[in-house]
């Protein structure tokens, strides 16, 4: 199954533009609604789990006209027993992230989201006693950040890049992650190293995340629920093995759940995909995605410009100059490429 990042564009791009506008399909104001307030903080299917105002926890089913709910959402509930209710109606959005189902149609994955928290690690463990690691080993997945960060960017929201398992970079290759690092920098992207397991880098994330309702996501096998148990020790979150064959991680995170973190904001941790493919996003909507074009827009030749191969394309000349990235222009046209192939 492809992934679901560009294929949130389409649906939220345009929508949350107009920030003053409900992306929801709930109509009215909240107080309008009938109902006590609540947040979704997990989604077992048939069922959720729903934080009241006093952050009480009830297992609750929901009418058909609330649609579907997702992590994060606002709702309107009512209560059938002591521990127990029924979900009313859903309130506006500000933002929903979405990813498509086996056939294709588009599924809710989190709602009213700040922030993405994009995971990468190294490829490559040094084996023991090796002392010459060649840093091509350990290169990071850097058009599967881009992807990310371009979604995140057509969505108005957020991103952060947090390098993790960082304490297994070689020499060249930590040197090879903090040059891509300078690059993210200088487009405006902070970004952070982190060794989950060995609780270091956790305090600057734990800084980035106050006040923010966040979405760690990146491939399997980068660490993203052991980032999320580290944020949190306190609460029952599953870690994902490792296969010693493929060096990706199984999918034992299972469904998505929302958790206050002890140092303020909110984290959803939700399941990972492994292929990142690019749907229903066209050439022109890629090139918005990339931040650091947008003062470059209506300087081409060609008001149609992909700054793919274009002459006069103002984004090649830039990167020619060495005011933007070639490295990122680079990633930009493979992502492209692959959209027409």
């Amino acid at each position: 199954m492809k992934d679901s990042l560009f294929d949130m564009t389409k649906v939220t791009s345009r929508i949350s533009a107009k920030r003053s506008r409900s992306v929801s399909p709930a109509a009215g104001h909240a107080d309008e609604i009938e109902g006590l307030p609540g947040l979704v903080i997990s989604n077992f299917g048939a069922a959720l789990e729903i934080e009241d105002a006093e952050g009480h926890v009830h297992r609750c089913t929901a009418r058909k006209k609330a649609g579907a709910l997702v992590c994060g959402d606002r709702v309107r509930w009512q209560a059938t027993n002591a521990d127990e209710g029924v979900i009313l109606a859903l309130e506006p959005r500000t933002s929903l992230l979405v990813r498509p189902d086996p056939r294709g149609q588009l599924k809710p994955m989190a709602a009213n989201v700040d922030q993405l928290i994009v995971v990468t690690a190294p490829r490559h463990r040094p084996a023991q006693g090796e002392t010459t690691t060649s840093e091509n080993d350990q290169l990071l997945d850097e058009q599967l950040i881009d992807r990310y960060l371009a979604a995140a960017a057509l969505c108005r929201i957020d991103a952060l890049i947090l390098i993790n398992k960082a304490d297994l970079f070689s020499d060249g290759g930590r040197a090879a992650a903090e040059r891509l690092a300078a690059i993210y920098h200088h487009i405006g992207y902070p970004v952070l190293f982190t060794a989950a397991k060995k609780q270091q880098g956790l305090a600057q994330l734990m800084e980035a995340l106050q006040d923010k309702t966040s979405v760690i996501i990146g491939q399997s096998g980068v660490g993203k629920s052991s980032l999320a148990k580290a944020l949190h020790p306190g609460q029952e979150i599953r870690i994902g093995a490792v296969s010693a064959n493929s060096g990706e991680g199984r999918h034992t995170t299972t469904t998505a759940a929302l958790y206050h973190l002890p140092s303020g904001g909110d984290l959803i941790d939700s399941p990972g995909v492994r292929d990142f493919g690019l749907w229903h996003v066209d050439t022109a909507e890629l090139a918005e995605g990339f931040l650091e074009f947008s003062r470059y827009a209506g300087l081409c030749r060609f008001n149609n410009c992909t700054h793919r191969s274009e002459p006069g394309c103002a984004v090649d000349l830039a990167a020619g100059n060495g005011e933007i990235s070639p490295q990122r222009l680079a990633s930009y046209r493979r992502i492209a490429a692959a959209m027409h192939t």
